[in-house]
C-alpha cells in the first residue's frame, strides 16, 4: 500500500550539517587535521567530528574558537554554511583559502557599527 504513496523529495540539509560541511572543507583546504584544529581551539576531537558531520549543534562560542583557528571571522562562517543551505554548494568550495581571508573585512572598531548585505 505505501509504494503508491507518492516519493517526498530530499529534505533540506540541515543547519548543522551545512555548518559542519563549511567547517570541514575549509579546514582541508588549510590542511588542517581534526586533532590540529582540536588543539588549537580547544574543542575536542571527538566532538569537532560531530560537528563537522552534522551531528551536533555546536554554541556560538564553540563555533568561533574554531572559527578563529581557520582564520575565520564568526560571520563568515555563517554565511559560508548558508551559502551550502541556499545553493546546495559550500561557498568554500568556491573560494581558495587566501581568497576567504583577504575578502574579509577587518572587524569595526568599538565604538562603530557595521552592517553588510550579502546578494
Amino acid at each position: 500500500m505505501t509504494d503508491m504513496l507518492p516519493h517526498s523529495p530530499t529534505p533540506p540539509p540541515l543547519w548543522r550539517e551545512a555548518l559542519g560541511r563549511a567547517l570541514r572543507l575549509r579546514r582541508t583546504d588549510m590542511g588542517l587535521t581534526l586533532a590540529q584544529v582540536s588543539h588549537r581551539s580547544g574543542v575536542s576531537t571527538q566532538f569537532l567530528s560531530e560537528i563537522e558531520r552534522g551531528l551536533k549543534d555546536p554554541s556560538s562560542e564553540v563555533i568561533e574558537a574554531v572559527a578563529e583557528v581557520l582564520e575565520l571571522q564568526l560571520p563568515q562562517v555563517l554565511v559560508l554554511a548558508a551559502f551550502g543551505l541556499t545553493s546546495g554548494v559550500p561557498a568554500t568550495a568556491l573560494l581558495s583559502a587566501t581568497d576567504m581571508t583577504r575578502a574579509a573585512p577587518a572587524p569595526p572598531a568599538a565604538d562603530q557599527v557595521r552592517l553588510a548585505l550579502a546578494a
